[in-house]
């Protein structure tokens, strides 16, 4: 990542204070059954990669062309690299330019919930989710989502419920992992694997309704 990007962000980083509020799960409900367009990656600038994406975002940002969101994707950039710090620093200056429960907001807050997934930090990443399982009505894509994020956490009794909430909604998909590559193509096999897990422990011991 370039030497200008980093100075480019510094003093607009540095003034940006932040917080982080522990977000408490609901229980699950019986069927989630609606669409959520935020829950998709941000791409403002797509088909380039390395430094002429990230000086394309940041031309981006300086033109006023989706500040937000271009901030987002560059956070998303900058985890990957391995700027961890950094991208959690532009992911947090991006959600508190936003207003809360908007569909900016949610987008952001979902992937960065998956990036935090993806370096391992289980907790952060549900914690980041929380907010958005009922910002629209049943979203289609929290109960598995959340069930691999508690299973990997620890909380494996929490996720079987959350896995039993996918199941109630399209028992014809949740009730065989041979449908998880189709259904869940952005996930990677280890992450299919693991939701594997979960759906055997709910084969196990089906969680009852209500």
């Amino acid at each position: 990542m370039n030497k200008g990007f980093i100075a480019s962000l510094a003093i607009v980083l540095a003034s940006v204070a932040f917080s982080v509020q522990a977000q408490s799960l609901p229980k699950p409900k019986e069927f989630y059954f609606d669409e959520d367009r935020s829950a998709a990656p941000i791409v403002v600038v797509s088909g380039v990669e390395g430094e002429a994406l990230v000086d394309q975002l940041v031309k981006a940002r300086e033109r006023g062309r989706r500040i937000v969101e271009a901030t987002a994707q560059l956070a998303h950039v900058a985890i990957n690299d391995g700027r961890v710090d950094l991208g959690k620093q532009l992911y947090q200056q991006a959600l508190a330019s936003t207003q809360n429960g908007g569909t900016v907001w949610r987008s952001i807050s979902w992937n960065y919930g998956w990036d935090l997934y993806r370096l391992g930090e289980y907790g952060p990443a549900v914690q980041q989710w929380a907010p958005l399982v009922t910002t629209v009505g049943g979203p289609s894509w929290v109960p598995p989502t959340l069930a691999l994020g508690l299973w990997s956490e620890g909380r494996k009794a929490e996720a079987v419920e959350w896995y039993g909430a996918a199941v109630r909604t399209e028992p014809t998909q949740w009730t065989d992992p041979a449908n998880f590559a189709r259904m869940l193509p952005a996930w990677s096999e280890a992450e299919r694997a693991k939701l594997a897990e979960v759906h055997a422990a709910w084969l196990a011991n089906p969680p009852r309704w209500p």
